[in-house]
């Protein structure tokens, strides 16, 4: 019995939609936006919790961390490897994730997938996402809390896009990037506040450097 050749493509519909795209998320997680404040933070215990991001289907429980740490390193705090005077911790207050087009995969399976062979997206993955940062010395005495919003589109496609695996990940990190974005100007304002606080704060006891790291919040 011959099975018609959109039933076939119906059935491999879903490894077509995993399969590996164009660009990895990985090079997304590296790429650091430089864009250094004006006078660094002294160097910082970096924490962060994910919140409400830990019941998302996108971002892994270590992405937040590795951003801010990462954001922390190229933007924010000196470099040291031995003393830290205080905490930055990044929470994730608030999250929604939508996906559009998906009523366009059913057009294009029956289609035989010619319109994503040729670059039409099979859908999209947009986050929005709300984050604070909060700065405190090394008694745990709150200075400072900062506050930004990022939001993204990541498509789906077969060639010029995201694997459907890939998408969802990719579609928080840019979120959360925006909104570390939003906060780092308000740092830069702050800095001449929090940086003489922080010093006289102290340094932390048993500092976790050279890779301070603390996740909270899980799947």
């Amino acid at each position: 019995m011959r099975f018609p050749r959109q039933l076939t493509l119906l059935a491999l519909a879903p490894a077509l939609l995993a399969a590996p795209a164009c660009v990895s998320v990985k090079s997304m997680m590296k790429s650091t936006p430089s864009a250094v404040i004006t006078k660094r933070l002294p160097a910082l215990e970096i924490l962060a919790d994910q919140g409400p991001l830990a019941m998302n289907d996108g971002a892994l429980s270590e992405d937040p961390l590795k951003l801010f740490q990462q954001e922390c390193s190229a933007n924010l705090t000196e470099p040291t490897d031995s003393a830290t005077y205080g905490y930055a911790k990044l929470v994730v207050k608030k999250v929604k994730t939508v996906r559009t087009g998906r009523g366009l995969q059913g057009f294009q399976v029956f289609t035989f997938l010619l319109p994503a062979v040729v670059g039409v997206p099979l859908e999209w993955y947009k986050t929005t996402l709300q984050a604070e940062v909060q700065v405190s010395d090394a008694a745990g005495n709150l200075l400072g809390s900062y506050v930004g919003s990022g939001s993204s589109e990541v498509k789906v496609a077969m060639y010029h896009g995201y694997s459907q695996t890939t998408a969802p990940r990719l579609a928080d990190i840019i979120a959360l990037r925006g909104a570390m974005a939003q906060i780092r100007p308000q740092l830069d304002t702050a800095t001449a506040r929090l940086r003489p606080l922080l010093l006289a704060g102290g340094s932390v006891d048993n500092p976790t450097l050279p890779s301070s790291s603390m996740v909270t919040g899980s799947r």
